[in-house]
């Protein structure tokens, strides 16, 4: 098949994808596959063979009445597992810390405003990061699981911070018995080999932005004074990528209308080595510059599905193949995940300033509509409360009547706020797609090639 007709192909599956996700009621949702039908339950994200007999009883049912009384006779009716109550507010177990809010790069999609958060550029004094760890291992119970994330800007700007946290977090938590794992998202520019060192001594999972291969990664990510940074952090990375045992350095791609080339991206990533290469599509950005419209995010599904192809066929041969976005699916979908929030946003996982003001996560850093408090003052906990009342996927619409509700969560609640839901289409027509190769592949294959759950902390 030439290419011109690979892409064709894709963008028609793409459609199907789409058409067939379309939602028709919130309670369940039906695939077809070439054993015969099955039907997801919404309620509790449940899986169930269905004969033809119940299809076509679910077909011919015109109201919500009728549907129900179909579903109740299959047994599948009950009181919900999730209902309008909000989250009461968990304990705090995982915190990100903007420890630079400044960036050497010059992104033009960068929500954080090419790292400064539209304010003064800035780095996160020493103090305030210790006492963030304070807030998050001093507090946490013996035995608890904690995370602690860099971030920014680009974090290793405050590389001398990050390294004081980090240290203070480990002898804090192995005095206290507390379990506490370590993350970074980075641009790559300023790694170098002690960083890969410390990172490896204490087990990060490192996050490397990419956008794809050298000529469009340098058009959509140039440094500030609009030189190219593919060779730059290639360079700095594959020392990490050679020597990665309990580090682990994967790649993300943010996906605009002008590097939709995702299949050709994750090959090239996967040979280099990286653990796991995600893609995430740029719905809302600082002044709209990169944000995907629908014709782009039909392009963008029809070139997941290709990686997804390219994933079954690697796994049908024992081999591994870490496309990030379908294995973290598989695995929700393999332990029936159902939540009325997409995140941990909010509630366990925290944003932190470079000022020490806390946030619901790291996007809503020096933003007033998502302020939690400050580290010296602790959690608001009045504004939580009425975060999670809000956030809540039942008081979101069009949430209500579609059957992805409780595997999406909603969607980012950042994007969600800045612009609204452009991407449910392709949002369903992934979750389709995802749901048709979980029925497809012989089960628990794709634990076996499966990269370790992600290790941000954000769920």
């Amino acid at each position: 098949m030439t290419a011109a007709a690979q892409e064709e192909d894709l963008r028609a599956e793409a459609r199907r994808c789409m058409e067939a996700s379309a939602p028709r009621d919130p309670r369940f949702h039906l695939l077809r596959a070439a054993s015969g039908w099955s039907l997801l339950a919404a309620d509790g994200s449940q899986l169930f063979d269905a004969d033809p007999a119940l299809v076509a009883r679910l077909r011919a049912a015109t109201t919500g009445e009728e549907i129900g009384a179909v579903l109740a006779a299959a047994g599948l009716a009950g009181p919900p597992r999730i209902d309008d109550t909000p989250l009461d507010p968990p304990p705090v177990h995982a915190l990100s810390l903007a420890v630079a809010q400044k960036c050497n790069l010059g992104c033009g999609y960068c929500y954080a405003q090419q790292g400064d958060f539209g304010g003064p550029a800035k780095s996160m004094p020493v103090e305030t990061a210790l006492r963030s760890v304070e807030m998050l291992v001093g507090r946490a119970e013996p035995g608890a699981r904690t995370t602690l994330a860099f971030l920014g800007g680009e974090p290793l700007v405050a590389r001398d911070v990050l390294r004081a946290a980090t240290l203070h977090a480990k002898e804090l938590g192995e005095r206290r018995g507390v379990n506490v794992s370590f993350s970074i998202t980075t641009n790559g520019t300023l790694l170098t080999a002690d960083d890969g060192d410390f990172f490896e001594e204490h087990g990060f999972a490192v996050t490397v932005s990419l956008d794809g291969p050298r000529a469009v990664h340098d058009l959509l990510r140039p440094d500030r004074r609009g030189r190219g940074s593919y060779d730059r952090i290639l360079a700095n990375v594959r020392p990490l990528l050679a020597r990665q045992r309990k580090m682990q350095v994967s790649a993300r791609v943010t996906v605009t209308p002008r590097n939709l080339g995702l299949r050709e991206t994750l090959r090239e990533f996967v040979a280099e080595g990286f653990y796991s290469v995600g893609f995430s599509p740029m719905l809302a950005s600082s002044g709209g510059n990169g944000e995907m419209q629908a014709a782009d995010l039909e392009t963008m599904l029809g070139e997941m599905i290709g990686c997804g192809r390219e994933y079954e066929r690697r796994t049908a041969r024992g081999e591994r193949f870490p496309f990030a976005n379908l294995v973290n699916a598989l695995r929700e979908i393999e332990k029936g995940t159902h939540r009325p929030y997409p995140c941990g946003a909010g509630a366990g996982y925290l944003g932190v300033s470079a000022d020490g003001e806390l946030s619901a996560c790291h996007r809503f850093v020096g933003d007033s509509g998502g302020a939690m408090g400050s580290v010296a003052g602790g959690v608001d906990r009045g504004r939580q409360i009425a975060w999670l009342t809000d956030r809540h996927v039942h008081r979101q619409e069009p949430c209500a009547s579609c059957w992805a509700r409780y595997m999406c969560g909603g969607g980012c609640h950042h994007e969600a706020i800045r612009r609204g839901r452009p991407a449910c289409d392709y949002i369903r027509g992934w979750l389709h797609h995802c749901l048709e190769v979980y029925l497809r592949l012989p089960r628990r294959r794709f634990e076996e090639a499966a990269p370790a759950a992600e290790r941000i902390g954000t769920g």
